[in-house]
């Protein structure tokens, strides 16, 4: 019964937690930042970018760090607890951003910060992982908490999309004319994060030994050289890293890029993109459901490589036609692999992971998805640039999907 409790908590975590993508990094706030916050769009859109940036840099430099003093010291609830906390008071700050230049800073700080927070939270979170099924169902519970993400993202992007930004009047007293129902969106989504979020700090357990938090830095700071060098000189997690940061790469520009497309080539309006986006993460989260009775039976590795077929089967024909329906049919076609590639992929690295050293080991798995995630809008860039065309831009998504696919293949998975 505890374990069956402890495995809900740790699934409705994520379920909180995405709150945060799709109100605050994707949807709402960031579309609030550009378009009213910001002096203009088109500079709002360059500091939302850069903040971005600066944020991915943090994580990369924290992760493996945090990972390793979480495993020396069996610190890794009480440092999920307090990336929780910093990811819900940076969002709730949020509510102080109004619409005006003056605000720009606030506003990049605290979403900046909430970014680490959020990013950092995955690598305490990733590692549990091992502790709470038997290694034949790490596949389900990884495909069933990944599916739970999508969810809860787009059951509080529909809860504010209903209840403050669509009421006209607003609900709840609040005031259009300075944008406070928009603003309001953050409320919601840090008190989503905080109510749905706080179980798995109560129900999951901790382990066994705690060491002083003292003695947890000084012990992981000495023994992070080793620990770096034993992983770096594993043959397979190299590889397992090297193709993860590739299709990563072709999975975060297909995200970011695939609304610009649609309204670029396809003429969507900002209506269709964002139901566009809300039918993707549905299929996505239908997929990655689907794909969790399927992966334990075939492995990670195996469930990977063919959702990464899948996106290039699929992503071509979106890349050719020209009808917007067919375009739907395809793009929406997309998300059923979408998911199922990134959940198999945490519990590959489940597999992988030395108990001894697995946060450390999840905090190299969180940079492989961060490190190069520049790397992807590069090449979309430039391919658009060369060709003037934004087909052969997004064309190089499939690249990175193909040569990520054809890392995998060959990769031996030792049993720990």
């Amino acid at each position: 019964m505890a374990q069956r409790r402890a495995a809900i908590s740790w699934v409705l975590y994520v379920w909180a937690d995405h709150a945060f993508a799709t109100i605050v990094a994707t949807f709402v706030f960031a579309t609030y930042f550009t378009q009213a916050v910001a002096e203009d769009p088109i500079k709002g859109a360059s500091q939302w970018v850069l903040m971005q940036t600066v944020a991915g840099a943090a994580v990369a430099l924290l992760a493996v760090p945090l990972g390793a003093i979480a495993d020396s010291g069996g610190r890794r609830n009480a440092l999920l607890g307090v990336s929780l906390a910093v990811m819900v008071a940076a969002t709730l700050g949020l509510w102080f951003v109004k619409p005006e230049p003056s605000y720009v800073l606030l506003a990049l700080v605290l979403a900046g910060v909430g970014t680490v927070a959020y990013e950092i939270a995955s690598i305490f979170y990733n590692a549990m992982l091992p502790d709470l099924a038997p290694r034949e169902r790490f596949g389900r519970l990884s495909s069933f908490a990944w599916g739970a993400g999508y969810g809860g993202g787009l059951a509080a992007l529909v809860a504010a999309l209903v209840f403050l930004v669509q009421p006209d009047p607003p609900l709840f007293g609040l005031d259009a004319a300075s944008s406070e129902p928009v603003r309001a969106c953050v409320i919601l989504a840090g008190l989503w994060a905080l109510v749905f979020g706080w179980p798995a700090l109560v129900f999951i357990p901790k382990p066994a030994t705690q060491r002083p938090w003292g003695e947890a830095v000084r012990t992981a700071m000495a023994e992070l050289r080793t620990t770096l060098r034993a992983a770096v000189a594993d043959p397979v997690l190299r590889r397992f890293l090297i193709a993860r940061m590739l299709f990563m790469d072709g999975l975060v520009t297909l995200f970011a890029f695939g609304g610009i497309f649609a309204a670029g080539t396809f003429g969507f309006t900002a209506r269709e993109v964002l139901l566009f986006g809300i039918g993707l993460n549905i299929t996505a989260g239908l997929g990655v459901i689907g794909f969790a009775f399927i992966e334990d039976r075939i492995g990670p590795k195996s469930a990977i490589i063919i959702s990464l077929w899948a996106l290039v089967a699929l992503g071509t024909p979106a890349l050719i036609v020209t009808e917007p329906l067919w375009f739907w049919v395809f793009g929406l076609a997309l998300g059923l692999f979408v998911g199922p590639a990134q959940s198999a992929s945490r519990s590959l690295m489940a597999h992988m992971a030395p108990p001894e050293a697995r946060s450390a080991w999840f905090g190299l798995f969180a940079l492989s998805g961060r490190v190069t995630a520049f790397i992807g809008p590069a090449f979309l860039a430039l391919a658009t640039t060369m060709f003037q065309s934004q087909r052969a831009g997004m064309a190089t998504i499939l690249v990175f999907l193909a040569a990520g696919a054809l890392a995998l293949i060959g990769l031996r998975v030792p049993r720990r």
